[in-house]
C-alpha cells in the first residue's frame, strides 16, 4: 500500500471525513470531528499516523520495522506506518479499521449509537 492507496482507503469508512487543519500536502482523517489518522510524506514515501491499543503498539513495532512510535503523537496510544512495502496491504488496513474503531468506541454515546444504526456495527467495527 503506497500514500494514495491509504488516502483512498481512509474515507471508505463510515461517515469518515479528510479535512487540513494542518497544512494542504496532510491530510486528516476523522469521525466528526476527532482524527484517527492522518497521512504525510517523508523523502517521496508516505507515512500514515494510527491510533492504536498500547499493548498492540508494541508488537506491531516489534513485528513491523516499518512501525514506529506515532510521528508527534502519544507514542503509547499512536503507531507510524511507513508505507514503503515493509507491511502487507490487509495488515494496513486493519490498522486504519483499529484506528477508526478506537475512535468511534470513545466518541459520545449518542454519536457512535447513530453511526452504529446507521451503518451497521459490523462496518463500524470491522474485523478481518
Amino acid at each position: 500500500m503506497n500514500g494514495e492507496q491509504a488516502r483512498s482507503y481512509f474515507p471508505s469508512l463510515p461517515a469518515a471525513i479528510e479535512d487540513f487543519p494542518f497544512r494542504p500536502e496532510t491530510p486528516v482523517f476523522k469521525i466528526e470531528y476527532t482524527m484517527f489518522g492522518f497521512l504525510r510524506h517523508k523523502e517521496g514515501v508516505g507515512n500514515i499516523t494510527l491510533n492504536c491499543r498500547p499493548d498492540e503498539a508494541m508488537i506491531m513495532r516489534d513485528i513491523f520495522e516499518s512501525v514506529i512510535p506515532g510521528y508527534h503523537m502519544n507514542k503509547d496510544h499512536w503507531n507510524t506506518v511507513i508505507l514503503d512495502g515493509g507491511v502487507p496491504q490487509e495488515e494496513i488496513e486493519s490498522m486504519i479499521d483499529t484506528s477508526y474503531s478506537l475512535v468511534v468506541q470513545n466518541s459520545r454515546k449518542s454519536d457512535r449509537l447513530s453511526l452504529e444504526i446507521n451503518y451497521g456495527k459490523n462496518q463500524i467495527y470491522p474485523t478481518k
